[in-house]
């Protein structure tokens, strides 16, 4: 294999024609590398050598923790030539994945002082999470936020291995004891921008630093010191904190102007795997993808082999089925719900009927009189969207304007609208949003409304002759029923890589997040948005995200010598499926009931959490299994595991196998499935557990055995579950839900289970 370095190797050298580059992950045999070289990135240099003049500049990163390879740029017959060599597994082009765009820690419980982990009080979970340091991948971080102030912190953890990078914006003594780590990986990104092409923003800075807002958010939303007094613009006003208010930060940033490029994403894990995390927070993703092209997958194997826990944004492609991002069974998937909080606001039309909307305007109100209202009224068919030069001043001017949602952002109308002279506007959901209600900071008087409530006005503005309005706005109000409820963005199963591993695993709040904001850039992040903010009002499943990263870490404070998988399960079991009237979680989409491809194992109870009694554990070994079962050849799962003695010499006939702590049920033409299922005891010695299963009428569930004694701590027990679906079930029947508990006086340990007939 030494011949890799040699000029011979390739036989496309520089006389290739100069075409486009591009960046290319290159996977590698990582046991191949010869002697001669004494690092793997030397020996990565040296096979560019026979392909590129500059050899130095085409590598733009070297992986060794998180993958076994680098990421260079190349031109398409170079990444050709790359891929015909013996040593190279793979040659892949970057993906870019996208964003997935204070009062939680009382809707959640972590606001009380004792109770929270069993013999324990809030004090002393807070000081144990103090050891605990969780890594957020994102758009970086205004250092300078309140929610990063480090009073009472104890000295950086001696594990600690990373640092706070230099920049012009940017002073290292920005870190301190709270946020202990910044770092920035650009070199994917501004390969694709060409140098400051089309994807590089003019006098964008190479910099932690966050311009973008979403980052801060999401470190603070994690990990955030208390800030009193916190709010946006006067809305929900109160001490904002984190999940994790005494963890510590450290922010990589890997998103830029335009995107999330895959080869900055997994610089940016490797690095923090190696810096000493014990938590990783990526609130982005991309499509669903095998386990082999996904990088944050594969970056995510290696953390969870390293007992880090990764947690990722489940995406916000909902209400549509089968919209899931990051699926991969050592990742924790997560989806978004409401809080008990709401912004109220009213459009009051010419006939005296007053509808309920929501929104964060909090600038100069429109006063008691009604303006005339118009509707799809301008100068191209875009005009009932209220896109950009779609609206005629002459039409608008002084009057209120109902926009359609969708195509661009809801602030965005608010602007089109103001720019062309209109006073106010009614942002009415279509049938791709149904009734879910969003609240945005707009930069003129704007209330949102749902689909039911916009085709009455709709309606009304046409048949009206001279149709008016007029908008008030009723500040914040609490203790709102039902909630939580699915948020209609949040994405969907089925998993589409892996249908029997049910995702998303949970859910958790991700709509009207108050937390800290970058000042770098307004509440809309609208370039015309002037005003400044330290804390913002966001949704998102990259707002619930970081709520599981924060509880993880927790968990991990107070779980030491648990695993990733045991984390996940302790989250998973005791997450609870019923709102705050006591009825089964409703979705927003269309208010009907919610099920486990919306919400999972059900919304999270960090209480519950602490002590779930038993959990479903999961080793390397058993991921390896599964992966063997996927059909992948082996260097694919090489890929993945970045183990050169992989075999697949032992597989599951069914991946669905995998001790996973949920049930994707796929007959696919057969009428019975069986899986078997091991149990950890993390509670006391001498529990008894009975089962208790609840099911369709089309399927017969059976548990053997119904009663599991377990004796010690520590202790594993198995049980075997058998699904036989009844005679004469349609292929084509729709999706069912149940569910199996294993339940005592203490405990209900419960898992979802989905059952398809055939896949979508």
């Amino acid at each position: 294999m030494a011949a890799m370095a040699s000029s011979t190797f390739f036989f496309f050298l520089l006389c290739l024609t100069v075409t486009a580059k591009k960046t290319y992950i290159v996977h590698m045999k990582h046991q191949d590398k010869p002697l001669s070289f004494e690092t793997h990135n030397d020996w990565y240099s040296s096979s560019l050598q026979s392909l590129t003049a500059t050899p130095a500049e085409s590598l733009l990163y070297s992986y060794n923790a998180a993958f076994n390879g680098f990421a260079a740029s190349l031109d398409p017959e170079q990444a050709e030539a790359l891929s015909k060599s013996d040593s190279v597994l793979g040659v892949y082009e970057d993906t870019v994945y996208n964003l997935h765009t204070t009062r939680t820690p009382q809707f959640l419980g972590l606001d009380a002082e004792s109770g929270l982990w069993a013999g324990h009080n809030t004090q002393q979970l807070e000081q144990a999470s103090r050891d605990v340091i969780i890594g957020v991948l994102d758009t970086g971080v205004w250092p300078e936020s309140k929610s990063f102030d480090d009073s009472g912190m104890p000295v950086v953890p001696a594990k600690w291995r990373g640092e706070c990078e230099s920049a012009p914006d940017f002073n290292p003594k920005f870190c301190n004891r709270k946020l202990i780590g910044a770092r920035s990986f650009s070199k994917g990104y501004r390969m694709a921008s060409g140098g400051g092409g089309i994807y590089k923003k003019p006098g964008e800075i190479q910099s932690p630093r966050d311009k973008d807002g979403h980052g801060t958010h999401t470190a603070s939303t994690a990990a955030g010191s208390h800030v009193a007094n916190a709010s946006l613009l006067g809305y929900a006003s109160g001490t904002a904190r984190g999940m994790a208010t005494h963890a510590r930060v450290a922010a990589y940033k890997v998103c830029w102007e335009t995107g999330c490029f895959g080869s900055d994403i997994l610089a940016g894990m490797e690095r923090a795997i190696e810096d000493g995390v014990d938590v990783l927070s990526l609130s982005l993703g991309g499509g669903s993808a095998p386990y082999f092209r996904d990088t944050i997958a594969i970056g995510a194997f290696t953390a969870m082999e390293k007992g880090i826990f990764v947690s990722c944004s489940a995406g916000n492609s909902g209400p549509t089925k089968a919209t899931l991002a990051n699926v991969a069974p050592w990742i924790m998937t997560v989806g978004a719900g409401t809080l008990d909080r709401d912004f109220p606001a009213y459009a009051v039309l010419g006939n005296k009927i007053r509808y309920n909307g929501v929104s964060l305007y909090s600038g100069r109100g429109m006063g008691k009189n009604p303006v005339g209202l118009v509707y799809s009224k301008g100068n191209s068919s875009g005009s009932n969207l209220c896109l950009t030069g779609s609206l005629d001043p002459a039409l608008v001017r002084g009057k209120v304007v109902l926009c359609d949602r969708g195509t661009t952002a809801r602030v965005e109308k608010g602007a089109v609208v103001r720019d062309a002279g209109g006073v106010g506007m009614i942002l009415a959901n279509t049938e791709a949003s149904g009734e879910e209600l969003v609240a945005d900071s707009h930069l003129l008087p704007a209330v949102a409304v749902g689909r039911k409530v916009g085709d009455l006005i709709r309606e009304y503005a046409r048949s009206e002759p001279n149709p008016t309005a007029a908008l008030v706005f009723g500040g914040t109000v609490l203790d709102i029923k039902p909630s939580p409820v699915v948020a209609a963005f949040s994405s969907r199963g089925p998993n589409m890589v892996t249908p029997q591993i049910l995702k998303p695993d949970v859910i958790g709040p991700g709509v009207n997040i108050l937390a800290a904001w970058s000042e770098a850039i307004g509440p809309t992040g609208l370039a015309k948005d002037s005003r400044k903010t330290m804390f913002n009002i966001m949704s998102g499943t990259s707002m619930s995200c970081p709520h599981i990263s924060g509880l993880a870490a927790l968990i991990k404070a107070a779980h030491p010598e648990w695993s990733p998988s045991a984390i996940k399960s302790a989250l998973m079991t005791t997450a609870y499926t019923q709102d705050n009237t006591n009825s089964t979680l409703r979705d927003a989409a269309d208010g009907s009931l919610s099920n486990p491809w919306a919400h999972g194992a059900g919304h999270v109870d960090p209480q519950k959490a602490l002590s779930p009694g038993l959990v479903y554990d999961i080793s390397t070994e058993e991921y390896i299994t599964f992966l063997c079962s996927l059909g992948y050849t082996v260097d694919h799962v090489k890929t993945i595991v970045k183990r050169p003695n992989i075999t697949c010499s032992t597989k599951f006939k069914d991946p669905g196998e995998l001790n996973y702590p949920s049930f994707s049920v796929l007959f696919g033409g057969k009428r019975v499935v069986r899986y078997t299922r091991e149990l950890t005891n993390v509670g006391p010695a001498r529990s008894i557990y009975k089962v208790t299963v609840n099911g369709p009428s089309t399927v017969v569930i059976s548990v053997r055995p119904k009663t599991l004694i377990f004796r010690s701590v520590g202790e594993k027990k198995r049980y075997t579950v058998t699904f036989v679906a009844k005679r004469g079930t349609s292929p084509m029947a729709k999706p069912e839900f149940g569910s199996i508990v294993w339940g005592n006086a203490q405990n209900q340990v419960k898992s979802p289970v989905s059952f398809s007939w055939s896949l979508m």
